[in-house]
């Protein structure tokens, strides 16, 4: 886990790869080329986790020095693939998966992509025919930025890096600001939320020839095409085995390492499920070794997970690091944090993800696992019931539509006149549905009908967009809404705040249920492997059992990192939050209708409208706009 910068024409700054020293500590490097369309810059900083010899610096060479690399992220399968490289002549002189990497790109040229198991992202520069190559892995798990104007083209790990570059404006882009305050949502598509910052979408690369000058077009290209969905039938037993054999071989990859590997612990299926894995495999290696998990804990149970962390600890005799978020410092630590991740972010659930990080750090854990990916290739969301719904009555299932109803009413406490209006704001045309979204969202709130936003039309959909610029299919069932959540919308933005949290502290983050074989069977599977009555992720439950506790096992509601919001939000941080509801109007004046969003912020704060996230949205729009100096 490291942090890039490459350009192409653009006048060469070292600093732009120091702007990001926290995502590599351990090692810089800088090298510049000339070309056709002008210099040609490569920055890299290290974070040294497989051979931490000096050996894995980069910009690296290949042996012939033709290819110079610069990478982000890990190949967790580059033993493997050195072995075959040597069976075809290749020759190493170092234990780091770059080299192989590097080696694989001499050997394969883009075809390498296919056979790589990991998350990336790199940069190749090709000296003798002056070619730079760009490539993401599969889910978008390695963030890879561009900006390209008549200047040149840049690449970096992080938006700051590029924001003062020639030609860039500074500037909000305003169409996606709005999907931001309207639904919170972001990465939904190659945009962010600065004007002429874009970034390479998961399983996408780019080549640019300097060869013939810089003409300012850029084409991204799918290397990796969209797996089929819900074409798999398979019994659950059968189902089960095989998710179960897939997930213990990405963890078993996952633990590859130099250095101590720990794992996060929201007390949750997935991440206990990771660490029951990891506990067992490393007790059959015989190593003596225990895994050391981090984990939010709060005095307010109504978010505490402590019980379920416990119960898992005792399970796998691991050893537990916990830290207790506090509302006194969300606001201490909101500039930095936002920094850290570049644009705003929709909760406060993104600080205790940051705390988990830094005790992580103040433990000595240099590598964390963590349980990314399983909802969205799972449909492991409650929300997601209304598409599981849909599916049911379309298949005229009746009975089992009637018993998935009942069951939430008792399991989760969804009346069912709730259910139904959900249903219905999924099941209905857009047009007729739209009353009922916006009854769910911030999207129809007075508080976006402003000058400024009024051009942009209506908000859309949140899913129904991110399937339209993304190239995914129509969200008709829950086997077509996980290949959507997994390649836009939820999982893009999740990939992104663990991204930087984790770095910000000098951690590398893994995600094993994010190995490609992993997710593809998943996706492939049918929609009765996913949710049954008031379960969720269903196969993952059976494929646990043995290894989970079952207060684990058996849970049935569904946090994630939450804080209690709404207490601190209308408690200690009632006048931060008021105060910063005035910072944004007063840095933005126009974007917003300043009264509607007055009568919002107080209708929360003073208890006569539930809380929700919209209004950490707005107060965290005005902290990014004001670090960053953005301009509406």
């Amino acid at each position: 886990m490291c942090g890039l910068y490459g350009s192409i024409a653009f006048a060469p700054e070292r600093a732009r790869i120091d702007l990001v020293a926290h995502r590599g500590p351990d090692g810089a490097g800088w090298r510049e080329f000339t070309s056709a369309a002008g210099p040609v810059a490569l920055g890299h900083r290290r974070l040294a986790i497989l051979d931490l010899s000096d050996a894995g610096l980069q910009p690296m060479p290949d042996a012939s020095g033709r290819f110079h690399l610069v990478f982000n992220g890990e190949i967790y399968n580059y033993l493997e693939l050195r072995d075959e490289l040597r069976r075809k002549g290749r020759t190493f002189s170092t234990d780091t998966d770059s080299e192989v990497l590097l080696a694989a790109y001499a050997e394969w040229g883009e075809a390498c992509l296919e056979r790589l198991r990991g998350m990336w992202a790199f940069l190749i520069w090709d000296g003798r025919d002056e070619r730079l190559f760009a490539a993401r892995d599969r889910f978008g798990i390695k963030p890879l930025y561009v900006a390209a104007n008549r200047h040149g083209v840049a690449f970096a790990s992080e938006i700051k890096q590029l924001v003062s570059l020639p030609g860039l404006s500074g500037r909000m882009n305003l169409a996606r600001v709005r999907d931001f305050l309207a639904s919170g949502i972001s990465d939904h598509t190659d945009e962010t939320l600065f004007e002429g910052v874009r970034q390479l979408r998961p399983g996408s690369c780019l080549a640019i020839d300097a060869s013939r000058g810089w003409d300012a077009v850029i084409a991204p290209r799918r290397w990796y095409a969209i797996p089929p969905h819900g074409t798999l039938q398979l019994g659950e037993d059968e189902a089960a085995e095989q998710f179960r054999s897939l997930l213990e071989d990405s963890v078993r990859l996952h633990l590859r390492s130099d250095v101590p590997v720990g794992s996060c612990l929201s007390g949750g299926l997935d991440s206990s499920s990771i660490v029951g894995l990891m506990s067992g495999m490393l007790a059959e290696e015989g190593r003596g070794e225990r895994v050391n998990t981090v984990s939010a804990c709060y005095a307010e149970k109504a978010v505490d997970e402590r019980p379920f962390m416990e119960a898992v600890v005792a399970r796998t005799g691991a050893i537990p690091h916990q830290v207790f978020p506090r509302p006194e410092d969300v606001f201490q630590h909101a500039s930095d944090l936002t920094w850290h991740q570049d644009e705003p972010f929709g909760s406060t659930s993104i600080f205790a993800q940051w705390c988990v990080f830094a005790e992580a750090r103040r433990a000595g854990i240099k590598v964390m696992l963590d349980g990314q990916g399983a909802d969205e290739a799972l449909a492991g969301y409650h929300w997601t019931y209304a598409w599981h719904l849909l599916t049911l009555l379309r298949r005229r299932r009746p009975r089992a539509f009637a018993a998935t109803v009942a069951a939430r009413v008792g399991a989760h406490g969804i009346g069912v006149a709730e259910q139904l209006m959900r249903l219905a704001a999924v099941a209905l045309p857009a047009g007729i549905a739209e009353p009922l979204r916006a009854r769910r969202s911030a999207a129809g709130h007075a508080w976006l009908q402003s000058e400024a936003l009024r051009p942009l039309g209506p908000a859309p959909a949140a899913l129904e967009l991110a399937s339209a610029v993304n190239g995914l299919p129509e969200t008709v069932d829950l086997a077509s809404l996980c290949v959507v959540l997994t390649f836009s919308a939820n999982l893009q933005m999740l990939l992104h705040w663990e991204d930087r949290n984790s770095m910000a502290h000098s951690i590398e983050a893994r995600v094993p249920f994010l190995d490609h074989p992993l997710v593809e069977f998943a996706l492939a599977l049918g929609n009765d492997h996913k949710m049954v009555g008031a379960e969720t992720k269903r196969l993952l439950r059976r494929a646990m059992q043995g290894v989970l506790p079952a207060p684990v096992l058996e849970r049935r509601d569904k946090l994630g990192f939450a804080t209690p919001e709404s207490a601190w939000f209308a408690g200690p941080l009632k006048d931060e939050m008021r105060d910063g509801v005035e910072a944004t109007l007063r840095r933005f004046p126009g974007l917003l209708n300043a009264e509607a969003t007055w009568a919002m912020a107080a209708a929360m704060l003073e208890g006569r409208r539930p809380m929700d996230f919209a209004l950490w949205r707005l107060v965290n729009l005005g902290i990014w706009g004001e670090r960053f100096r953005v301009a509406l």
